[in-house]
């Protein structure tokens, strides 16, 4: 999906609204703790695809999308209000699975055997 700078100026301004609702507008205790880290608006300005992440695991995320699902209607009324569109896009929430997958990452980096690390470090200097 191609981005202009409207878009993309669009997304980053949708992204904040959005987090500002979740954070002060909704009370539903499934989507405390919710960060929206990524939207992404279609050219045509009429579907949103909001990215959200939550602290857990794939029960904790089902959690967080029902929540959204049954705010969606109130959320979609909200961002209406603050954002200025002749259409206010359809709102469709996904999981995030970046922060955690690198929080995987960090996690298999801490956990490399000395061995592989000296050996490594070793062809490095022999390289030189």
């Amino acid at each position: 999906m191609k981005q202009t700078p409207r878009t993309r100026k669009l997304n980053e301004t949708l992204r904040e609204v959005l987090a500002r609702i979740l954070a002060d507008e909704v009370s539903d205790p499934r989507l405390e703790f919710v960060t929206v880290t990524v939207v992404r608006i279609a050219p045509d300005l009429m579907v949103a695809d909001v990215f959200v992440t939550a602290h857990g695991d794939e029960e904790r995320y089902a959690e967080v999308l029902a929540g959204l699902e049954s705010a969606k209607g109130r959320i979609r009324s909200l961002l209406g209000r603050r954002v200025r569109l002749r259409f206010t896009p359809e709102l469709r929430f996904k999981i995030d699975d970046s922060v955690d997958e690198s929080m995987r990452i960090t996690e298999a980096l801490k956990n490399v055997p000395p061995s592989l690390v000296d050996h490594e470090d070793a062809e490095e200097r022999d390289d030189r």
